[in-house]
């Protein structure tokens, strides 16, 4: 044997192997320690610091669990891996085993969102839409279950690595929940606080599953389309009013809103005239039972207008024979072409007999104040 292998067999008993971890990011959650061919003497020193855990892991099995401190590592404090490795009575160094340590600190401000909208049936505005984000906080509670579900052989697991999957699993959780929910639309954005709570008390059985500890979860925001939040808005105030017809109050607008549209001096009288028509209605219903009462204003019946004048019709005389009925105009016709004389008789109704054309005073205008000259031939 040459003096180097006795060196190095002198300085393999005198000097022990450390395995540590120092965590100098801020999301890793698991990391590996690598060794050479993964080979660890015996009585090697592990050191857990606090937020820590070790785990061992043999040919794909997970064996010790250690918190933190300091440990020896023998049989004594290897019981599982001793039992895999099948030694009875202590092992030869150096042994072979994957250590992984685990992070087990308080992962805080971690951000979720829906990443598509959630659709609802809500009883008064029917199928709706609505997006939800928020923060959430978790931290590792089983670091052996953890690497075996979810880890596996990753050499430095991060935390952005588990937030895909845990984003994914909270919008699914987050969907069912306030889907059974039920609230009316406008409560989702009013009750965050209850609903953060109930999302956490049904998520976490699922974190759990796989190692992972939910410490908080919050909805900070549960937002939905301008249109609904505007029809929200509005059936809000007319509930105040005690208006239960939506349907009238939007006909209303939307007759305003069509008047208005027209342009014009008509067009602004007559979203005016809406105006003030849904004032009065809103007024009266506005006045509470018992209370102060409203001064109405008098309601008049429309002025109906005058019938239209009946035009008069006239009969005459002419060569002995009843002719017509003739109208006022008519007749004048046939005076000014001396087809009939001042002395023509004439009738209408509600007269008693036939009178001469120049004793019927509507027709005196046609003398003129002037006698007509005879007929030709008289």
């Amino acid at each position: 044997m040459g003096i180097f292998d006795e060196i190095k067999k002198k300085l393999s008993h005198e000097f022990i192997d450390i395995i540590e971890w120092l965590d100098y990011t801020d999301d890793t959650i698991v990391h590996r320690f690598e060794r050479y061919q993964n080979e660890i003497k015996n009585e090697a020193k592990l050191i857990v610091r606090e937020g820590q855990t070790a785990v061992f892991i043999n040919e794909g099995q997970l064996a010790d669990v250690f918190t933190p401190g300091t440990y020896t590592l023998n049989t004594q404090n290897l019981p599982i891996l001793t039992t895999l490795k099948g030694w009875k009575y202590g092992f030869n160094s150096p042994f072979k085993a994957e250590v992984y340590f685990v992070n087990t600190h308080l992962f805080t401000d971690e951000k979720w969102g829906t990443k598509n909208p959630i659709t609802l049936n809500d009883d008064r505005f029917g199928l709706v839409e609505i997006r939800a984000f928020g923060t959430y906080a978790f931290k590792i509670n089983d670091a052996g279950k953890f690497i075996i579900d979810i880890v596996g052989t990753d050499a430095n697991f991060t935390n952005f690595e588990i937030n895909e999957h845990l984003k994914s699993l909270i919008s699914t959780r987050f969907t069912d929940t306030v889907g059974e929910a039920n609230l009316p639309i406008e409560l989702y954005a009013a009750n965050t606080t209850e609903l953060s709570e109930t999302c956490l008390d049904v998520m976490q059985p699922e974190f759990n599953s796989v190692g992972i500890s939910l410490e908080k979860f919050f909805i900070e925001n549960v937002s939905m389309p301008e249109e609904l939040k505007k029809e929200i808005f509005e059936y809000s105030r007319i509930d105040k009013l005690d208006l239960d017809k939506l349907t009238k109050f939007k006909t209303a607008k939307a007759i305003e809103a069509a008047a208005a549209n027209e342009g014009g001096t008509a067009g602004a009288g007559m979203g005016m005239g809406m105006g003030f028509v849904l004032a009065q209605q809103m007024g009266g219903m506005m006045n509470p039972m018992g209370g102060q009462q409203q001064i109405q204003p008098q309601q008049t019946a429309p002025v109906a207008p005058p019938p239209m004048p009946v035009q008069v019709q006239y009969f005459y005389a002419q060569n002995g024979q009843q002719a017509g009925p003739a109208s006022f105009e008519q007749l004048k016709a046939l005076f000014a072409n001396r087809t009939i004389n001042k002395d023509s008789l004439v009738w209408k109704q509600g007269m008693d007999s036939w009178v001469a054309l120049k004793d019927v005073e509507e027709l005196k205008s046609f003398l003129g104040g002037s006698t007509p000259p005879p007929l030709p031939g008289n």
